[in-house]
């Protein structure tokens, strides 16, 4: 893993990123290696997706794939200008990308504003281009949204979240808010970072709870899943 100090903490320009290359990045499995779900599409008819960023991708997708009613999860490359980065590039911040993750869900099983629960609760919003000592554009945090109702819920959930922000002596919220059009094309990651933590379960993690709760009123008590949808606990 390449982390860090050193990193631009400001934004490129279109001419000033690398050119990248036309092919697809070799090496991408099919299947999703915890969920055993499609990584790159034939889901189920309905199935909504959602891409959200929040520093190291690796922590960052297994909280989403543990999620009842997520159908599959995917790490990537996204919000930049280099088409088919490959990591070594993302993380020298020239590309533009953030190290994003591919939310693909049931809508009838879950939420937006329930995984955007776990998207505000699980990593600090309030420092832009940073996590923890990982610094660099690449770890901003961000939210691509596909549909009205996700757009709507980050717009509220982050309004909500922010109250919580500033009670607990906290700043300002420096999530990217975007469209997945704006945003431009998901780039799927090397084949080894996908699902990286269930294949190396004592690999890096830089995310957990940060100890604050984003207000549960603005998700519908019948959107909320039930005891007997979670995982159990040999599957978290």
């Amino acid at each position: 893993m390449i982390f860090g100090f050193g990193r631009p903490t400001t934004m490129v320009t279109a001419d000033e990123a690398p050119p990248g290359r036309a092919q697809t990045l070799p090496g991408i499995p099919e299947t999703h290696e915890v969920l055993g779900t499609s990584l790159h599409g034939s889901w189920p008819d309905g199935t909504q997706v959602m891409y959200v960023a929040m520093g190291c991708f690796w922590g960052a997708e297994r909280i989403f794939w543990k999620l009842p009613g997520v159908v599959t999860t995917a790490v990537g490359y996204m919000g930049g200008f280099t088409p088919n980065p490959t990591y070594e590039e993302t993380c020298t911040g020239r590309t533009g990308h953030t190290e994003a993750v591919l939310v693909a869900y049931d809508p009838a099983k879950t939420s937006p504003e329930f995984l955007l629960k776990e998207f505000w609760e699980n990593h600090d919003p309030t420092t832009a281009n940073r996590q923890g000592n990982d610094v660099g554009t690449q770890y901003r945090s961000a939210i691509y949204w596909t549909t009205p109702e996700q757009e709507q819920a980050a717009r509220q959930t982050r309004e909500a979240f922010q109250k919580v922000l500033h009670d607990n002596g906290f700043g300002d919220i420096s999530t990217e808010l975007r469209s997945a059009q704006d945003a431009g094309t998901f780039y799927y990651a090397e084949g080894y970072h996908q699902q990286y933590l269930h294949k190396n379960p004592g690999g890096y993690c830089n995310h957990g709870p940060n100890g604050m709760t984003c207000p549960v009123g603005i998700v519908r008590q019948d959107q909320l899943p039930s005891q007997q949808d979670v995982l159990p606990p040999s599957e978290a």
